[in-house]
């Protein structure tokens, strides 16, 4: 009885996932909706067209109505990007009603973001609703992972000889006091203790210079959350700026998330020589500067320029590093020449998840090899 299940249910699945007329294995009406679904975004008619839905906001609406009551919100969130890409549904994500149909998520906002410049005055306020949703979901996910991650290691980055009891850096005390080892009572005399020391001024001051070209939307979105997060820790000091041929400081938006996102404009050129030549004039401590290039490094204005101002930057002490991506996808696109020259100069090049960037500041605030990191972290780079 058992197989006899088994085999009906793969049945099923195989009818759902390949379609098919109503002569073909039956379905029970929740079944037949789902299947209806599926065929609108993915069958097609003898003519090459769309079965089901046509450029009809309506339909649309109903039809993101539908993949959420029978789909999981995984799989309605592929959907929905499919049906982007394959049937050019933008225009109509600047219909309310519309955005009150889909699944909110990472891609949605990197799409509504693109069409910042031409939503109407009407869906604006539902846009952002949309994407303060995302952002505050991303915030708790993301934001204490990281705040741990960067005090951790700001906490370590400076040293004091006349600690507290609670901020003894027990290992390196013990190193430094070997010498003083006593046989007869088994034990170390720490003639000098070392702690976690603090300052009342940022320990390391940290420039997000974010690529807004259409290709690194969902970078731009969780950069941006994190970018925000960066700020609320007083121990650093950060700035965010974003770039296409044109350069924008956002930092006095990363006081709230949602206002930086918008602050922004996908879709444009790339100009990553003037984004640097900007980013140069916020370096005040060259040593204690962590700068974080995220960019395919495909460059649009004057390419040798730009690789020799990313050398100044290096040369100067500024620890220079390239996410060629910062979201959840395969290998990214990117300039393999540029990434080499790079590299070469002693910036490390690769791209990031966001679940692995709050190790990735922890690691460059204690200035650890990337190359390692990256390498323990399973992470390919350039």
């Amino acid at each position: 009885m058992a197989h006899e299940f088994d085999t009906t249910e793969a049945a099923r699945r195989w009818r759902l996932v390949l379609g098919g007329g109503a002569a073909d294995t039956p379905l029970a009406p929740t079944d037949l909706a789902m299947d209806r679904a599926l065929d609108a975004l993915y069958g097609a008619e003898p003519n090459g067209s769309r079965a089901g839905l046509g450029a009809s906001a309506p339909n649309v609406a109903r039809w993101l109505g539908d993949i959420r009551q029978y789909f999981p919100s995984s799989v309605v969130q592929v959907m929905q990007k499919d049906a982007l890409e394959r049937l050019g549904l933008q225009q109509m994500l600047c219909e309310p009603e519309m955005l009150q149909a889909v699944e909110p998520d990472v891609h949605l906002v990197a799409t509504l973001l693109s069409l910042n410049r031409i939503m109407p005055n009407k869906t604006r306020a539902t846009a952002r609703a949309v994407v303060s949703k995302v952002v505050r979901e991303l915030e708790q996910k993301l934001a204490s992972p990281l705040r741990q991650a960067v005090t951790g290691s700001l906490n370590r980055a400076t040293r004091n000889r006349r600690p507290r009891h609670n901020e003894i850096d027990w290992l390196r005390t013990i190193r430094a006091n070997l010498k003083h080892y006593q046989p007869e009572y088994g034990t170390i005399i720490p003639e000098t203790r070392i702690g976690f020391g603090r300052k009342g001024q940022s320990l390391r001051d940290i420039v997000l210079c974010i690529d807004q070209s259409g290709s690194m939307a969902p970078s731009v979105v969780y950069a941006s959350v994190f970018a925000a997060v960066l700020a609320s820790i007083k121990a650093v000091s950060t700035s965010v700026v974003v770039f296409d041929t044109a350069v924008v400081d956002l930092t006095p938006l990363l006081a709230d998330p949602v206002e930086v996102l918008f602050g922004t404009q996908l879709g444009g050129g790339t100009d990553i020589n003037r984004a640097l030549a900007y980013s140069q004039g916020l370096v005040r401590r060259p040593k204690d500067t962590i700068f974080v290039l995220i960019s395919d490094l495909y460059e649009g204005g004057r390419n040798d320029e730009m690789l020799k101002r990313a050398a100044a930057m290096i040369a100067s002490g500024v620890q220079f590093i390239v996410l060629l991506a910062l979201d959840d996808q395969g290998a990214p696109s990117y300039d393999k020449h540029n990434a080499a020259k790079l590299v070469a100069m002693g910036a490390p090049c690769f791209a990031c998840t966001p679940d692995l960037f709050p190790d990735l500041m922890a690691a460059a605030i204690k200035r650890q090899s990337l190359e390692q990191w990256a390498a323990k972290a399973g992470i390919v780079h350039v």
